[in-house]
């Protein structure tokens, strides 16, 4: 399911439904392009199991797009998609260089950083190490590595913990670790995958502000895959609502047009908030 608080409220009937709108009305040109993307696993005894059917969408350069959707819905099958960490049954992914020149992904590249719902460390190395590996291999100076390193663990919240190793921390600081890891790298296009949700509830709003500040003040291209309403409206230019089962498909593309920071009390985000919930009970 969601993951959102709200009152009940009635069910509309499946005519309501809305048709998802895919333009953006951004003129900043297109970074990442889905073009008809379907995705079938083979299960043991050759069962098939579709998991995306028929999926097109475009993300502009430098824009903060959300793919919200409960679980088991294919968001992150397509986030690794686009990452390059799987391949499609049908359709294509492609992607803009910095001198513009459009490529279909093929495999995993240092263009795009995805941070995983699980932590993905090296168990050898101390959170200091685990952030620096990035920039050390890309052959950074070691004193820059350093700095980059000491940057991003502040701003996770982990400065004292430079010297401890992954067995040393909690799950959350864990997650942290690895946020800190690809923000330090400066990929083109960063690829979130729900990387909050094992994260307390304080800790959690913390890295949402900051996830928010640091995209304002870099502008990077943002993929960011989540179940949570709040989560998204707080932090989307766009949010692309996947329908509640499988195989997944778009259902509606919500433009955000709120000023940042956002504020969860405005009375635009609420109604958008419930325009999400009540467009998502078509689907469950």
């Amino acid at each position: 399911m969601f993951d959102a608080h709200a009152p009940d409220v009635p069910r509309h009937d499946e005519t309501q439904r809305k048709a998802a709108v895919a333009p953006h009305s951004s003129d900043a040109p297109v970074k990442i392009a889905c073009a008809h993307v379907s995705k079938t696993f083979i299960q043991k005894g050759k069962q098939e199991v579709p998991v995306l059917d028929d999926v097109s969408l475009e993300v502009h350069e430098n824009e903060f797009l959300v793919i919200l959707g409960p679980g088991q819905c294919g968001k992150s099958t397509l986030l690794r998609i686009i990452a390059g960490l799987e391949t499609p049954s049908t359709g294509s992914v492609t992607l803009k260089d910095k001198d513009g020149m459009a490529r279909e992904v093929q495999g995993p590249g240092s263009d795009r950083g995805l941070v995983f719902q699980g932590y993905m460390l090296f168990p050898w190395k101390t959170v200091q190490g685990n952030v620096e590996m990035g920039p050390r291999l890309r052959g950074l100076p070691a004193a820059e590595c350093r700095a980059l390193a000491r940057h991003y663990i502040d701003m996770v919240g982990l400065t004292g913990f430079e010297g401890h190793y992954p067995h040393q921390l909690s799950g959350g600081m864990k997650q942290r670790v690895g946020i800190a890891r690809v923000y330090a790298n400066s990929p083109e296009v960063m690829l979130l995958d729900e990387p909050f949700g094992q994260l307390d509830a304080q800790t959690r709003i913390f890295m949402e502000q900051e996830t928010a500040r640091i995209w304002q003040a870099e502008k990077r291209t943002v993929i960011f895959v989540t179940n949570n309403i709040d989560e998204a409206l707080y932090l989307g230019d766009r949010i692309v609502a996947m329908e509640g089962k499988l195989p997944g498909r778009v259902q509606t593309v919500y433009e955000v047009d709120l000023p940042r920071p956002r504020d969860f009390t405005d009375m635009e985000f609420l109604r958008l908030r419930q325009q999400i919930i009540d467009a998502s009970r078509l689907t469950l």
